[in-house]
């Protein structure tokens, strides 16, 4: 059985009220899924009981026990659960898919906002948008998003000194891919290799998700070190997002940046606002720098904004 396959049997096997807990010992105790090493089974399931929630699986449900803690069930045995003449127990109703799911690209504003407190700027690239966009191959050609730092030296002649040196040491770019959940190994696999083919061009390569299983840490750590490719856990409240894997650095791939700016505007408009700045005379410096940042995604600046604009988006708080 796959993992999920293993909770709806459970809840089939247990047909009541039941924690994470108990789901995850039924499962052990009737060996449906083999957990491997992982140091968390209890957790990886109620990861995938919440999955079930938020993406509106209509063969499951729950109900608040109080303290953010909730017990499952099947939705199939809700009247024999919650008999309508003698129960007291209010239900926590499924809500619609609409009003509970939040979108991969409503993540990137949230990201970008990251990425600049660390002094990265950031430009989504829409792959719907490029030549043939239609192809689904595309995925596997395009990041979610980009981002360039440049070495920001003390003094105008040791800026000078660098591009006169090296231009490749005054500048990095990274490539991003953004997903909003990886809750097992097959889809850590599917990520993880769509961010390395997107990335092979950049200097820096980084899969970026929102909800990360817990039991997924050997397998990520295993092919940090086989790949390069870089992962980072994004928090609700950006700046406590955390690299969990550094990306090893690769040299620029011109070949693969000249063929995703043929086949996509805004890439090329990215690289060629890059190119302004390292080619730019010390009194235009500033106003190709501007550029580059109107061109580039938008970020919050306040901690209130972060806050409603979660709450507009549906995306989980530590306080929902």
């Amino acid at each position: 059985m796959t993992i999920k396959e293993a909770i709806l049997q459970s809840l089939e096997d247990l047909g009541n009220l039941v924690t994470h807990n108990e789901v995850c010992g039924h499962v052990v105790q009737k060996k449906y899924y083999d957990f491997g090493q992982a140091k968390t089974p209890a957790a990886t399931v109620s990861a995938m009981l919440g999955s079930f929630i938020r993406n509106g699986d209509s063969r499951v449900k729950r109900i608040s026990t109080g303290k953010g803690n909730f017990s499952y069930y099947l939705s199939k045995n809700e009247n024999t659960i919650f008999p309508i003449a003698t129960t007291s127990i209010q239900v926590t109703q499924l809500p619609s898919q609409k009003k509970t799911s939040y979108s991969e690209r409503s993540l990137h504003k949230l990201f970008s906002t990251y990425l600049k407190s660390v002094g990265i700027s950031t430009k989504t690239i829409y792959h719907e948008q490029s030549v043939n966009s239609k192809d689904n191959n595309q995925k596997w050609i395009h990041p979610d998003m980009v981002g360039v730092n440049f070495t920001r030296l003390h003094t105008r002649t040791s800026q000078s000194l660098i591009k006169s040196i090296s231009v490749a040491e005054s500048f990095k770019i990274t490539s991003y891919e953004l997903k909003r959940e990886i809750n097992t190994d097959y889809d850590l696999k599917q990520a993880y290799f769509q961010a390395v083919s997107n990335s092979s061009w950049a200097n820096y390569g980084y899969l970026v998700a929102f909800e990360i299983g817990d039991n997924l840490s050997d397998e990520i750590s295993r092919l940090n070190q086989s790949f390069g490719i870089g992962v980072i856990e994004l928090k609700a409240n950006p700046y406590e997002s955390k690299i969990i894997h550094q990306s090893s650095f690769k040299s620029l791939d011109f070949k693969t940046i000249d063929k995703l700016c043929h086949i996509n505007n805004d890439f090329d408009k990215f690289i060629d606002k890059i190119d302004k700045i390292l080619k730019a005379e010390d009194r235009y410096i500033r106003s190709s720098e501007k550029e580059l940042e109107e061109f580039c995604d938008n970020y919050f600046s306040s901690d209130t904004e972060i806050t409603s604009y979660c709450k507009e988006h549906n995306i989980p708080t530590k306080d929902n």
